[in-house]
């Protein structure tokens, strides 16, 4: 553990020391690359730092109370050791997450699929609504979305949409939203108020860029077709809808959100890119794949990972036993309380689990 913790700050202190030198600095690529290395070490440098003042002041408060104090000082002196050494016991615990190994994927941007699932119009209500609320969060988080396909009802929900997410860490903090959300309210066309089930499916897939995937362009089928719209708006008189069919895999995307035609297959090849990837990375570690699988599910009503109760005005995370009484707000995308708790309930799992063995 020490010896992981010098080498980082060793690694600190040696690119603190390039990113001054002229040479590396107009070299723009290199002197990105140690910008984000930088980046990534400063807080496990800066708690190794606080960890090392702590193990001192500990040190020096316990020779102090082997010498002769009167009682007042003796009882300061105390109260700043069990001070400290509850502190130490603190930076512990956030060195270990700190070392725990990355997702490679957490600082990528995201593809977000989301789906109307069991429950009809109410469902693509619904859909619409977690859209909604996907977008609010990622504009409070200073990031950019952009619509790469939709498929709009004349109701004003969606049968589904796929869009991008595009910001620092956007797949970190949002891959945890894959799966069924089911929601329970009273359809405004229901006369005898009885409340409705619905659910919605989401995943969230981290875009990747043309060097992470290699596709052959003979393994692929492209067809055109004419874009349709909801209640006969937006219809596209010229084939530019797109459909690309990856023959190996049987993987099929459709884009017709642009009415330019290139513009449709370049946003087909984002999706398809990171469909592939995510298949790759899923034959790679069969135990992802089957908890996947577990999560997005088939779409029934009986699976979850969330409730949105209307009636009662809650949202309940089913993973992690949280229930939340402001449901309002989290659909205006209020939503860092659930995704800190979900990363929180993570970092400890992998703890537990042995995803950090080094004792400090």
């Amino acid at each position: 553990m020490f010896d992981k913790l010098q080498a980082a700050e060793n690694r600190y202190e040696e690119i603190n020391h390039k990113l001054s030198d002229p040479t590396v600095i107009e070299n723009q690529d290199e002197y990105r690359k140690l910008m984000k290395e930088h980046a990534e070490l400063q807080e496990l440098v800066n708690k190794y730092g606080e960890y090392k003042k702590l193990t001192k002041d500990i040190a020096e408060a316990k020779e102090l109370l082997n010498e002769k104090l009167d009682k007042d000082f003796r009882d300061m002196v105390e109260l700043e050791l069990k001070e400290a050494e509850e502190s130490l016991e603190r930076i512990k615990k956030e060195i270990k997450i700190l070392l725990l190994p990355k997702d490679p994927n957490d600082e990528k941007n995201v593809i977000v699929e989301i789906r109307g699932g069991a429950g009809g119009d109410e469902a693509s209500l619904f859909a619409g609504d977690l859209f909604r609320m996907y977008t609010k969060y990622a504009e409070k988080c200073g990031w950019k979305t952009e619509i790469l396909d939709s498929n709009p009802n004349e109701i004003g929900g969606f049968k589904e949409v796929i869009f991008a997410i595009e910001g620092n860490g956007a797949y970190s903090k949002l891959k945890f939203e894959s799966g069924v959300h089911r929601v329970q309210r009273i359809p405004e066309t229901e006369a005898n108020g009885r409340i409705h089930t619905s659910t919605v499916t989401v995943a969230v897939l981290p875009e990747v860029e043309e060097v992470d995937v290699e596709i052959n362009p003979n393994d692929l089928k492209i067809d055109t077709f004419r874009a349709s719209g909801a209640g006969g708006q937006h219809i596209n008189k010229t084939e530019s809808a797109i459909r690309i069919t990856h023959i190996p895999t049987g993987i099929v995307v459709t884009c017709q959100d642009q009415r330019s035609q290139h513009k449709n297959k370049d946003k087909a090849m984002r999706i398809l890119r990171s469909k592939l990837y995510e298949m790759a990375q899923e034959q790679q570690n069969s135990e992802i794949a089957q908890a996947r699988k577990t999560q997005v599910g088939t779409g029934d009503r009986s699976e979850r990972i969330r409730t949105y109760n209307y009636p009662q005005g809650r949202v309940t995370d089913h993973r992690i036993g949280l229930t939340l009484y402001k449901i309002d707000s989290i659909l205006e995308g209020d939503l860092d309380e659930i995704i800190d708790a979900l990363i929180t309930t993570s970092q400890a799992e992998r703890l537990a689990s042995g995803g950090n063995d080094d004792e400090i």
